[in-house]
């Protein structure tokens, strides 16, 4: 009876470990990126399940390598950058895919990059007429940095701290990105100084 019991116990827990088991979902997928030679792009990619998925980025079905090729990961290994510096032209020019894998599943998505010549750029093509600044604050106190682009359609402005993009929704109200409605687009971002460092505009 005892080894029975056991038995049972044994295929119950394999039950439930199962079902706890999901495959991956992405909760973030990279989007199509127009660069100009020299310049920078970065791709996001994040996914949950359970176990929590590994995330791999391939460029045409080989996993990236190059100097030029970082991949940062979330703190919370949620996912990943691809961040590619400086684009070179043609042959940054690809389809990149982010695999998102664990012993349930795997599933995958890709994104197109494109690279452009100082030359090939087109009118309304965004650019940026004022830069974040780095600055010095003390510990506790609030810093503001300001960041303006222009271009049309009005170009969307992100914010990245280390390489990652910040979360103002999550911060417990620490950082507050504020949005202008002037013609030169302007954007604020407003943080309680903790340990953070300069952010980088993307």
């Amino acid at each position: 009876m005892v080894h029975v019991a056991r038995l049972l116990l044994l295929l119950l827990t394999f039950f439930l470990r199962a079902d706890a088991e999901t495959p991956p979902r992405f909760t973030r997928t990279p989007v199509d990126q127009t660069g100009v030679s020299g310049g920078v792009a970065s791709f996001i990619c994040q996914a949950t399940g359970d176990p929590r998925p590994k995330i791999v980025w391939n460029k045409k079905g080989k996993k990236v390598s190059n100097q030029r090729f970082e991949v940062i990961e979330f703190d919370d290994g949620s996912g990943s950058v691809l961040r590619i510096q400086p684009l070179r032209t043609p042959r940054d020019e690809a389809i990149y895919e982010c695999v998102a894998s664990n012993n349930v599943g795997e599933i995958s998505v890709s994104t197109r990059l494109t690279v452009l010549r100082e030359d090939q750029i087109p009118r309304g093509f965004p650019t940026i007429d004022m830069g974040p600044q780095l600055k010095v604050v003390e510990r506790t106190r609030t810093a503001t940095m300001l960041c303006a682009a222009s271009g049309n359609p009005d170009p969307e402005i992100t914010w990245f701290k280390d390489f990652l993009p910040v979360d103002t929704s999550n911060n417990n109200g620490r950082i507050k990105q504020l949005r202008s409605g002037t013609d030169f687009s302007p954007s604020s971002l407003s943080l309680l100084l903790n340990g953070w460092s300069m952010f980088v505009m993307s």
